[in-house]
């Protein structure tokens, strides 16, 4: 059964209460990895993974474990390109879907803007999460959730 796996350090909170609801509602594994304690509802769906502090450990632990299939939700570019390679799918806070054919373009562009960075330039951060980024994100889960209970359903 495919697992959704969430970079929970960084997520927003209206954005993992989409997925408690979504998980619950379909029946999808649900795994929140982070390197702090977490609260989540309880549900037999959802589960959380606490891996120890560091430099991309919560990282590495859902590159490890997702399979082909599995979604991964995380705004980390560079987690986004490990999950693509090994065939899960990987899905940012704003319903953005990473994909073999954009991925290069999302690192390079990260990439552009730490050098800018480090040489001094300010480039602000990312705008704040909108109502439509929201909606974008619930849409795009909800995509994959249905074919997922489709694929469930012709698999019975």
């Amino acid at each position: 059964m495919n697992t959704i796996w969430v970079d929970a350090d960084a997520c927003p909170s209206v954005i993992k209460d989409v997925l408690f609801r979504a998980a619950d509602r379909t029946e999808t594994p649900l795994v929140l990895v982070a390197n702090q304690p977490l609260r989540t509802p309880p549900s037999k769906y959802i589960s959380r993974l606490q891996v120890a502090s560091g430099f991309d450990v919560a990282d590495n632990e859902i590159v490890r474990r997702c399979q082909p299939g599995d979604l991964v939700i995380t705004a980390d570019i560079p987690l986004a390109s490990e999950v693509i390679d090994k065939r899960a799918q990987s899905l940012n806070p704003r319903g953005e879907l990473y994909t073999t054919e954009n991925i290069r373009q999302r690192l390079n562009m990260r990439d552009f803007m730490d050098t800018l960075r480090s040489s001094g330039v300010q480039t602000g951060g990312p705008a704040a999460l909108s109502q439509a980024d929201r909606q974008q994100f619930a849409n795009a889960l909800d995509k994959y959730l249905q074919k997922l209970v489709r694929e469930r359903k012709l698999g019975n």
